[in-house]
């Protein structure tokens, strides 16, 4: 998995694509950073939640090479045919595009710095915002990389992955559109109002259960929920569970 990793993680600094999104990524903080500055009041847990709003960009440049360029290479058949385990070519690519995330992050910390150094304060939810935020990124990057085990095509793949972070994205509007939908359908069929209005709040909540933006919000405030970081964590390795499970297929029909 080492090998991997150090592979994958160099391999964005010898394409375009790694300095593509950290000049993406610095340019955005940076504006975000300044506007504040410039304004008097510095939020960083506020510069974190529009940075959040910038997965749908930044994750499916960085996860539609994964393993579509390795199928379009050809040299996708080297993990079927070594004895090396499928989850550690899973985990190490994973793991690399953390890293790269963490490489772009360091713009936010030196923000943080920044404002410490001008005697000001780095507001309590900014810690817990860093937190959710990387949880939140090995959710949507193990998204990015199933897209990627999916198709030998690097564009679909972006574009598969930037479809589901953005439906992530709208899942509470999706989610009150439904209910809605469902209330209004039963008031021609002559429902009653109490049922409706229940059936309602039960389509809406159970779409918005699944927005991990609605359940990680509370952490810009200060406030810590497990059971957010559970959830992010818990999707992000049923993801990469089904990536394995795919390349695993794969593999086994080469033989």
């Amino acid at each position: 998995m080492q090998a991997i990793f150090k592979r994958e993680f160099l391999s964005y600094f010898r394409t375009p694509v790694g300095y593509v999104a950290m000049a993406i990524f610095t340019f955005i903080s940076g504006f975000l950073f300044y506007s504040q500055f410039a304004s008097g009041y510095v939020s960083i847990s506020g510069e974190i939640n529009s940075l959040r709003s910038m997965f749908i960009i930044i994750v499916p440049i960085i996860t539609m090479g994964m393993f579509a360029e390795d199928r379009k290479r050809g040299t996708e058949i080297l993990y079927y045919s070594s004895p090396l385990d499928m989850f550690s070519v899973v985990a190490g690519k994973f793991l690399a595009a953390m890293a790269l995330y963490l490489v772009m992050f360091i713009n936010v910390f030196i923000h943080m710095i920044v404002v410490a150094a001008c005697g000001g304060k780095v507001d309590a939810g900014a810690f817990g915002s860093v937190l959710v935020f990387f949880f939140m990124a090995a959710l949507f990057i193990a998204i990015g990389l199933l897209a990627s085990v999916l198709t030998d095509n690097q564009i679909i793949s972006a574009i598969v992955s930037f479809l589901f972070i953005l439906l992530t994205q709208l899942l509470s509007v999706i989610g009150a559109y439904c209910g809605t939908a469902v209330s209004t359908i039963m008031a021609y069929m002559d429902f009653e109002t109490g049922t409706r209005n229940a059936v309602k709040e039960a389509i809406t909540n159970t779409i918005s259960w699944f927005d991990p933006f609605t359940k990680t919000e509370e952490f810009s405030n200060g406030l810590f929920s497990v059971s957010a970081l559970v959830f992010c964590l818990s999707f992000a390795i049923f993801f990469l569970y089904l990536s394995f499970r795919i390349l695993e297929k794969k593999r086994w029909s080469q033989k």
